[in-house]
């Protein structure tokens, strides 16, 4: 693996044990902080977000964002190995945030968490509660059995059907898979993407594509999601030694031998790691003793943490907000930075009661991220090949 500079990346460093911590902080500083925590495990936070960096600091944000212990400027020790399994884990990574919240002179943060960056802000409410002053949870869980939850809606929708609007693309999969032209591990990998990058209409050009013998997009779409658990992306994604959490903490992803599996393509990977132990706490009981104003954002597109889940999490705390997103798919943070950085500036000086009435002019925000864009580019695909 290449090692890149950390002058050019503005990277600092903190003692943590055998590991010099990297993280970055950007913007004007004299506010209170906005502590971005990035999803993974697996995922960088100092090169896939400079982008995010930049706009927020041209918005007044003071911006500290922590790498993911195991990734990127994190990954190895002052030896330069790679940290053991036994260092990664969902506790020291929540104390890793602790120690640059310290090392910044930092009192209290507005918290942003995204999917697994929002769990991780979970359990620092939970255990050091008086760092916290507001906190985003975008498109997150707050327990293992989540998963169960959302994969259940994923067959209600485009399995079974269950919704007017998704009839015709589950009854156009489930005749793909019986035909055989599709594998079980692939619909589980691509059918979920599709939906949440286009929605019904892109979903609905996929299938007719590949059922006309088109395959192209749909084989890319499969590399590109199995590549993000089986090859590494050097400071970008690095599931290999981060994804040790995934399974030991974060999530039990068994295979349940029905159709549309999500948890099937982390079967073939399962062996490398170690089996489910537990969550290190219990996150549904600490949100009800939150005391801060939290923003719960969900796209309504998003099949991985899904808008029932989000609207949970909201009821559970006690100042929490449901901030719902028609037309948008998992994690705001990364579709669309600027509607997010906007939310993340309510929680920092207005009501935030006032959210859920603006989602539609927020999202028409101009700013989107490179996900967003996607969806356009491949329906553009899929007509120029009919």
């Amino acid at each position: 693996m290449k090692i890149r500079s950390d002058r050019r990346h503005g990277v600092r460093r903190v003692p943590r044990g055998s590991l010099d911590l990297a993280y970055v902080r950007s913007g004007r500083r004299g506010a209170t902080p906005l502590l971005v925590i990035p999803g993974g495990p697996g995922l960088g936070s100092v090169v896939p977000y400079r982008r995010l960096r930049r706009l927020a600091a041209h918005r007044g944000f003071d911006v500290i964002m922590v790498e993911h212990r195991g990734v990127g400027f994190s990954r190895r020790d002052r030896t330069g190995m790679d940290l053991r399994w036994e260092d990664l884990t969902v506790t020291a990574a929540v104390e890793d945030l602790v120690a640059v919240l310290d090392a910044c002179g930092v009192d209290r943060v507005v918290v942003y968490g995204t999917s697994y960056g929002g769990y991780l802000a979970q359990v620092l409410g939970a255990t050091h509660p008086e760092r916290v002053s507001g906190m985003v949870l975008d498109s997150t869980y707050a327990s293992a059995d989540d998963f169960d939850l959302c994969r259940a809606y994923l067959r209600r929708l485009l399995w079974d059907g269950d919704e007017p609007e998704t009839r015709g693309v589950a009854a156009a999969l489930r005749a793909l898979v019986e035909s055989g032209k599709v594998t079980d591990e692939d619909t589980a990998v691509v059918v979920p993407l599709a939906y949440e990058l286009g929605g019904v209409p892109l979903l609905s050009k996929l299938l007719m594509a590949v059922d006309k013998g088109r395959r192209r997009l749909w084989d890319r779409l499969a590399a590109l999601v199995t590549g993000e658990t089986t090859r590494v992306r050097p400071y970008v994604m690095e599931f290999d030694l981060a994804g040790v959490i995934n399974f030991r903490e974060a999530y039990t992803l068994k295979p349940d031998g029905l159709p549309l599996d999500p948890a099937l393509p982390y079967a073939s990977i399962a062996g490398r790691f170690p089996a489910f132990t537990g969550e290190p706490v219990d996150a549904p009981a600490a949100l009800r003793s939150f005391t801060w104003p939290v923003a719960v954002v969900s796209g309504a597109r998003d099949l991985r943490s899904i808008p029932a889940v989000a609207q949970r999490i909201s009821e559970l705390t006690p100042h929490g907000v449901l901030v719902p997103f028609d037309g948008l798919a998992h994690s705001i943070l990364d579709n669309h930075p600027a509607a997010a950085l906007a939310v993340a500036r309510t929680v920092t000086e207005e009501d935030l009661r006032l959210l859920p009435a603006r989602t539609a002019r927020l999202a028409a925000l101009p700013g989107r991220g490179k996900a967003a864009l996607a969806g356009p580019l491949m329906n553009l695909m899929l007509t120029g090949s009919a």
